[in-house]
């Protein structure tokens, strides 16, 4: 083979090395921005998460209360259907 064949296949080496460093870069970015976007996401799941936890909580006692109240009014209604 000739030296100027040898020299052009270097070059189309280097060139095809650097084309493809550069798409490995390219891609990296876009993962990283994904990323990026989905520790973003999960944080608004984790404050929705606990502010919903929050909310049930204040609740939970105004819920046994209730049921209380009511299984004690469904006692005295099935005591009055008796008499």
């Amino acid at each position: 083979m000739s030296r100027l064949f040898l020299d052009w296949i270097t070059v189309v080496d280097l060139g095809c090395w650097c084309a493809c460093f550069w798409w490995m870069h390219r891609i990296s970015a876009r993962q990283d921005a994904l990323l990026k976007q989905l520790q973003e996401q999960a944080r608004r799941i984790e404050r929705v998460s606990e502010a919903e936890h929050e909310i049930l909580a204040d609740l939970h006692p105004s819920v046994q209360k209730i049921e209380k109240d009511l299984g004690e009014v469904s006692e005295k209604v099935t005591e009055a259907g008796k008499s």
